[in-house]
């Protein structure tokens, strides 16, 4: 047990992002763009491509929150979303069906099918939630979710 408790505890330590990513510009490409200034709503369509620094996100649609001219909030949704970082230690690949991106709080919540994988280690419930400044993740019904969490680790030495 206490060697489950090591590896989950490597494995959650090693998702952290490169800090020079969120310094990086959000680039977004999509087949069509609907944006409402009023209601500080952007919303992406069709084949989305979102790149900031390393990460990468592919997604149906994917909307922007802005408050002013800064971005408060992402929401991709997908069938399903995928994403991908390059962390401190190695590239960090995720999938959902929704992935929501608080950018004040860097919270990134995956939901429907999630999928985390660094390496050989991978993580999948029905719901993860990433808590990128703290570096905690929960899985299943610690973030709310309804299905068990499932977790592959690579054996040492592999």
């Amino acid at each position: 047990m206490l060697a489950l408790a090591v590896a989950l505890a490597l494995f959650v330590t090693s998702v952290a992002a490169l800090e020079s990513d969120r310094d990086q510009p959000i680039e977004l490409a999509a087949d069509s763009v609907d944006i409402d200034e009023g209601k500080g709503l952007s919303t992406y369509k069709g084949d989305v491509d979102l790149r900031q620094g390393t990460m990468r996100l592919r997604a149906d649609i994917v909307t922007v929150y802005r408050s002013g001219r800064k971005t408060s909030k992402i929401v991709a949704e997908g069938r399903p979303v995928k994403f991908q970082q390059q962390s401190k230690k190695g590239p960090v690949k995720g999938e959902a069906r929704r992935v929501e991106y608080e950018v004040d709080s860097e919270n990134l919540l995956m939901a429907g099918d999630a999928v985390l994988i660094q390496g050989k280690d991978s993580m999948r419930s029905d719901r993860i939630v990433y808590d990128r400044v703290r570096a905690v993740v929960k899985a299943g019904a610690a973030a709310k979710g309804k299905q068990r969490v499932r977790i592959s680790i690579e054996a040492p030495g592999d």
